[in-house]
């Protein structure tokens, strides 16, 4: 049984927020500096969005399509975050279709960390698990909406501007599929053109926390381990442009 956070002195605000030290390295990948503005297009529940806040990001918007939530995000943001870090001219906090989002060429850095079948969880959860036969229509559906965010990310970003693409599953569907699609109808539809990272240095540095895939397509992709039993986490970092 996980104890609560603590809160620390007289700021009220809660000592720490418990994360998968995996979910930590598409922040990292995005490499967002203080003068970029950053949009975490699926934000909720949040953790990734306090992690870029932690990292100096001073113009962040942070989008769940989901208005509830959205309110728990906002929750977590005032129990983690100080006032003045959190003023309006430094977080929005916004409750749009992200397959729709309305703005283009705004963004230096956008993280899309998709919804999944998020497949450690999914162990786990004995009710309402998305391998059910009854959510059966909608498993099916995720690598279309997938591919829908991953899209609104590549035209939300600036030419020149990065996107982290992140899911936390192992299923190749959901991962080098989705950014292969939307690569082609971010051509095809809109004229814009981007390119894969190598993402190999990066691996690298933290070849001795977490284990890699050896022959992840396009990304990198982190598998649970005995020694190292963080992930599964997937992430595909794009550079747009044009």
């Amino acid at each position: 049984m996980l104890c609560s956070p603590h809160r620390c002195g007289t700021s009220g605000l809660l000592g720490y927020y418990l994360l998968d030290a995996a979910s930590l390295l598409p922040v990292l990948a995005l490499n967002a500096r203080p003068d970029h503005r950053v949009l975490d297009l699926c934000a909720a529940p949040g953790g990734k969005t306090l992690a870029l806040l932690l990292e100096g990001c001073r113009y962040l918007v942070a989008n769940d399509a989901s208005v509830s939530h959205t309110n728990r995000l906002r929750r977590v943001l005032q129990s983690y975050v100080p006032r003045e870090l959190r003023t309006e001219e430094r977080v929005r906090l916004t409750s749009w279709d992200g397959a729709e989002w309305p703005e283009e060429a705004a963004y230096d850095r956008v993280l899309v960390d998709a919804p999944c079948t998020a497949d450690r969880h999914s162990l786990l959860q004995e009710e309402n698990n998305i391998f059910h036969r009854i959510r059966r229509k909608e498993r099916q559906r995720l690598p279309l909406l997938q591919t829908q965010l991953l899209l609104s990310g590549l035209r939300a970003a600036v030419p020149g501007g990065d996107v982290v693409y992140a899911t936390c599953t192992l299923s190749a569907l959901q991962n080098e599929c989705v950014v292969e699609g939307a690569l082609r109808r971010a051509a095809e539809e809109f004229g814009i053109g981007a390119e894969v990272q190598d993402l190999r240095c990066f691996q690298e540095i933290f070849k001795k926390t977490f284990n890699f895939q050896q022959d992840c397509r396009l990304g990198a992709l982190v598998m649970p381990h005995l020694t190292a039993n963080y992930g599964p986490l997937y992430l595909c970092k794009l550079r747009r442009l044009h």
